[in-house]
């Protein structure tokens, strides 16, 4: 049997700063990571994490199906080769690997034989690299590696509050209790001696709180005191045993995680000294976010409301995590994931009303940005209050590109919604028939949710509060999917979310339930995925390929048909006569982490005899001119006739045409182009007179498609027209400016004069 060595034993060697000594076996549960060009993160020195420290892998036996093993574990599709004798640089410490031995078919590493951990006859002149197929598994979320917790972190897995007091305990999420840590499996409670406001600081920031404030302490004690001296107690005999007990911890403050404290499980002096004498448990206050307050709560002063929407994270799958994205010069942008690490990412929680970082991500990990790269290199201590008091370069400094935005995933507090949801009948475990918890005359039952006004924004709520993602399908008929039991009376209905709500609880819904149909089968469903395409315009293409064009009606029939003139040129002596016409050109991206796709299959498509295609969506854009306080004067539409991969990134392959009735989508990375000279690529502005407007572009208007960003789905850009010619500035897309923004002087003078 292998040696293992004593929790006193190992501990001492952590508080002295040395691993424990390993037992030999399996590689179990590893991180890896690829350390070479900043540019290629597909390729690199191939580096493996053990007892907290990061080693590299020999060469010896090493070849393309063991790459290629690494390379499906760091989310990589393939390998497409290795490379020997330490062509990415010699590494340092320990050389962890040697002889590994893979199939090829293993979904990791751990899979894999070796010679067992530190176990080589190799120096770093022989390290292994590898280099992988650029493209990633499609909805691969990656892990934090290179910030990966200590050996401790093996051990001192979770943190609770037990809450105390009769008010703590009704309080939603729990912010106030005693401390309680899960050491090697059992819950311990840490002994107050010596505890500190960075001790509680650390541990709030686990549970998902921004803050701390004090507790009295003198209450406390004597609250203990009186379970101490109570003979039916059970405190009294459990605190005499060590086992109850975690010693000591000291943190700075600024750890994501109590392992990377100092924590001392027993007495140094052994197990014989007791681990709390004289002391109590420590307890701990913690403060909750805006969003995770209870409605009673005073609001939030409007001047901390502002510093926090200086900062925002996009494209999470989940609350609390998401792109990093900062305000600077009233333009929002992304940051650069060099050096980013735990600390600084913290920063961003905490500044948004969530906890200490559970994860640093980077390599757009969570979806490319658009726009400028802001910072660069943030250096943060872990005590600022905002990311903008951290040091910092700009991020067009250091050659950063969207494809090193930093994101992060946030602690959030449990407030016990995912117990509240549920799916049933579905062929997966990520789709299903929605079946909800309501309080019915004060007692909890479950039920369904009617299906009226049912819609993909609704679904997103449900999806997110089932931790399953984004949805993908908002399901109004679910007669194919069986439901519990005692589950099928109709408990929701009317539910009308705006998509930022926690939990549908949180929505808008009838008060006496009202289901005209009766539910049956007409009851809410929904499919969900972990992650979704996000379509983003191209503003500066259309700012500067705008132009009027005055065209002949007898060059109009199919755009007549397709509905894509104003009204008033159905009244018009056809063929005589013109339609002014506001054309320009439009390109839109894929930023997400899965392709586009339209909602239909092809054999729903419709098929348009006049322009001679089909349509997979019928309304894939609108246009729109509208006055400077939002009334529309003129719109316009654009079917997806034509949804493909037009260009790509070099080293991406398009996946998408329309030629031959091929398959229509939009892939990853991919972009898809309109061109102002096909029809219907324009505004009919023909009984618009002069003046100053704004002219609005909206991409997949009705939510047909599922998004991970609907936010950046709208364009506007300032338009003055004065009869005969029309000007086009400041286009942008809807998020990339506060809603207060206005024009500065240098980007009015910077219009754009298109003749017709």
């Amino acid at each position: 049997m292998a040696w293992s060595p004593p929790v006193t034993f190992s501990l001492f060697l952590l508080l002295l700063g040395q691993p424990a000594p390993s037992r030999p076996q399996s590689l179990g549960t590893t991180k890896l990571r690829l350390v070479g060009p900043e540019s290629k993160p597909e390729e690199g020195r191939l580096e493996v994490l053990h007892q907290g420290q990061w080693g590299t892998v020999c060469d010896d036996n090493f070849a393309l199906q063991e790459a290629t093993v690494a390379c499906r574990q760091l989310g990589f599709e393939a390998a497409l080769t290795w490379a020997h004798s330490a062509k990415y640089g010699q590494g340092e410490g320990p050389i962890w690997l040697d002889n590994v031995r893979c199939v090829g078919t293993e979904s990791s590493l751990d899979q894999c034989g070796s010679n067992g951990w530190g176990v080589s006859d190799c120096s770093h002149s022989e390290d292994v690299g590898v280099i992988c197929h650029p493209r990633r598994h499609r909805g691969y979320l990656s892990e934090t590696v290179s910030n990966a917790l200590g050996p401790q972190g093996r051990r001192l897995e979770e943190v609770r509050l037990k809450p105390i007091l009769a008010s703590a305990k009704q309080h939603s999420p729990v912010t106030e209790g005693a401390v309680e840590v899960k050491y090697e499996g059992h819950w311990r409670q840490v002994c107050d001696q010596g505890w500190t406001t960075n001790n509680s600081r650390v541990v709030c920031g686990m549970l998902g709180f921004p803050s701390e404030v004090p507790v009295d302490s003198h209450y406390y004690r004597k609250v203990w005191d009186l379970k101490m001296r109570d003979p039916k107690s059970r405190l009294k005999s459990l605190t005499n045993k060590n086992s109850f007990w975690i010693h000591q911890v000291t943190c700075l403050g600024t750890e994501p995680h109590m392992a990377n404290c100092q924590v001392q499980v027993a007495p140094v002096q052994g197990k014989l000294q007791p681990a709390c004498p004289g002391g109590m448990h420590a307890v701990v206050s913690c403060v909750a976010g805006p969003r995770f307050r209870p409605p009673k709560t005073k609001p939030q002063r409007k001047g901390s409301r502002a510093e926090e929407l200086r900062v925002r994270l996009r494209s999470g799958a989940q609350v609390g995590e998401g792109r990093v994205e900062v305000l600077v010069n009233r333009q929002w942008g992304t940051v650069c994931d060099h050096r980013w690490n735990l600390i600084s990412a913290s920063v961003v929680c905490r500044q948004l009303g969530f906890g200490s970082a559970r994860e640093a991500l980077f390599g757009a990990r969570l979806g490319q940005g658009l726009g400028p790269i802001h910072l660069s290199e943030v250096r943060c201590r872990g005590y600022e209050r905002t990311l903008s008091d951290c040091p910092a370069l700009e991020g067009s400094q250091n050659g950063c590109q969207h494809e090193n935005d930093a994101a992060v995933r946030c602690n959030v507090p449990n407030m016990g919604f995912q117990n509240q949801v549920r799916l049933a009948g579905g062929r997966i475990p990520e789709e299903g028939l929605l079946e909800v918890q309501v309080e019915v005359n004060g007692v909890p039952r479950w039920g369904s949710v009617c299906s009226e006004n049912w819609g993909l924004t609704e679904a997103m709520v449900a999806c997110r509060q089932l931790g399953l993602g984004f949805a993908i399908h908002a399901h109004k008929e679910t007669w194919y999917w069986s439901g519990m039991p005692r589950a099928q009376e109709v408990v929701m209905s009317g539910v009308r979310c705006s998509g930022t709500e926690l939990a549908l609880q949180q929505c808008q819904r009838h008060g006496p339930v009202h289901c005209s149909h009766g539910g049956g089968r007409f009851l809410a469903g929904v499919s969900c995925m972990d992650s979704a395409p996000d379509l983003v315009m191209n503003a500066q293409l259309v700012q500067e390929t705008a132009y009027l064009e005055d065209r002949p009606l007898s060059q109009l029939y199919c755009a007549h048909e397709e509905n894509c003139l104003s009204k008033s040129a159905d009244h018009m002596d056809w063929p005589y006569g013109y339609r002014r016409l506001l054309r320009f050109s439009t390109q839109i991206y894929n930023l997400g982490r899965t392709d586009f796709r339209p909602k239909t299959g092809r054999d729903s498509w419709v098929w348009h005899q006049c322009h001679r295609h089909y349509h997979s969506i019928e309304v894939f854009t609108h246009y729109d001119l509208l006055t400077l306080n939002g009334s529309k004067v003129a719109e316009g539409h654009k079917a997806s006739f034509c949804l493909e991969d037009t260009n790509c990134p070099t080293g991406l392959k398009r996946r998408y045409a329309c030629a031959n009735f091929g398959e229509q989508g939009v892939t990853v990375g991919c972009w898809d182009t309109y061109r102002h000279d096909i029809d219907c690529q324009w505004v009919d502005i023909t009984d618009v007179g002069p003046g100053n407007y704004i002219f609005q572009v909206i991409v997949n208007p009705h939510y047909e498609v599922a998004e991970s960003d609907f936010s950046n789905n709208m364009m506007q850009c300032r338009c003055k027209y004065d009869g005969h010619r029309v000007w086009l500035h400041n286009c942008h897309t809807g998020n990339s400016y506060p809603a207060n923004a206005e024009l500065s002087l240098e980007q009015e003078q910077r219009l754009r004069n298109n003749l017709i």
